[in-house]
């Protein structure tokens, strides 16, 4: 299992058009040539989170400009999971082809259940779109940006419990398909009578890998990032990389506040969930490493 992170889509100061999204997708899928060189069946999750934030600022428009009704953040999700998939496979589809393996893509829109009692929907913290000047009147949970540049909304971010057809993910790469799912970290839903219903909420992407890796009882699960390796005491003089973390000294380094939230502790508690359940080892690493079997930072029992 491989979780894309948002470099792979999105560079720092590019405006995000396709051709810009679709270049940065082929470098990060030209890396995993390595791994199908090697044998490894691969499924690919990955984030979405500026695609979704430009997402609602084109809703904000369409809604001033031609009154169009905005769509809630489920089906946002559902979208954003499509286009970013179809970048994806039509990325991977180029790389393989140059690289002379033959592999075939697939793709799949993924609903991912969470709990409707999770506590995470009583207390909103994850922020979603563009920035205003003052809250909204809409009914939804805003909260002031810290660094001043506003009011956003805010929204749940309760945990996965369970992958619809996961089952057919499983099957399918153990058939040999590349296939990419859970994107950003999946549409969230709620079981009811009648099914599933989506929720607002943002599930986080890491964790739906993960999960989806245990599920599938994946040998390896590697968490691409802008970092070659695992950081304590970042961005200081006693900087630190970690070539190996047991479960217990990631729980130690998260406890004593050595990654930061919004950032790497959740791809550290993510590669922690994995290993505690069944998992061989994450591998925190950059996908320029990919090619060197010793890469990144690796969480181990």
């Amino acid at each position: 299992m491989v979780a894309f992170g948002g470099n792979a889509l999105l560079r720092a100061g590019e405006k995000g058009t396709f051709e810009e999204q679709l270049a940065n997708v082929e470098r990060t899928c030209a890396q995993l040539c390595h791994l199908v060189a090697r044998g490894y069946d691969i499924v690919i999750g990955h984030g979405n989170g500026p695609q979704v934030g430009n997402g609602l600022l084109r809703q904000e428009a369409g809604k001033k400009v031609f009154g169009l009704e905005a769509m809630p953040m489920d089906f946002c999700g559902a979208e954003t999971q499509g286009s970013i998939a179809y970048l994806i496979e039509t990325g991977m589809e180029h790389v393989l082809r140059r690289a002379g393996l033959a592999r075939p893509v697939v793709s799949l829109v993924t609903r991912v259940e969470v709990p409707a009692d999770d506590p995470g929907f009583q207390n909103p913290t994850k922020p979603v779109g563009p920035y205003y000047m003052e809250p909204g009147k809409d009914g939804a949970t805003y909260r002031q940006d810290p660094a001043g540049r506003g009011w956003r909304k805010v929204v749940a971010s309760p945990r996965p419990v369970s992958i619809r057809n996961i089952d057919l993910v499983e099957r399918l790469a153990r058939e040999g398909y590349i296939v990419v799912t859970v994107g950003g970290g999946g549409i969230p839903v709620v079981k009811d009578a009648e099914g599933f219903h989506g929720v607002e909420a943002v599930i986080d992407k890491d964790l739906a890998s993960a999960l989806a890796a245990v599920t599938m009882k994946a040998d390896e699960f590697y968490i691409l990032t802008d970092v070659p390796k695992v950081y304590i005491h970042f961005h200081t003089p006693e900087q630190q990389a970690l070539d190996t973390m047991t479960v217990a000294e990631a729980r130690r380094y998260l406890a004593e506040g050595m990654f930061a939230e919004g950032s790497m502790a959740p791809k550290v508690r993510a590669g922690i969930y994995f290993v505690e359940n069944g998992g061989g080892q994450c591998v925190i690493t950059e996908a320029s490493e990919l090619g060197n079997s010793a890469c990144g930072t690796r969480i181990i029992p």
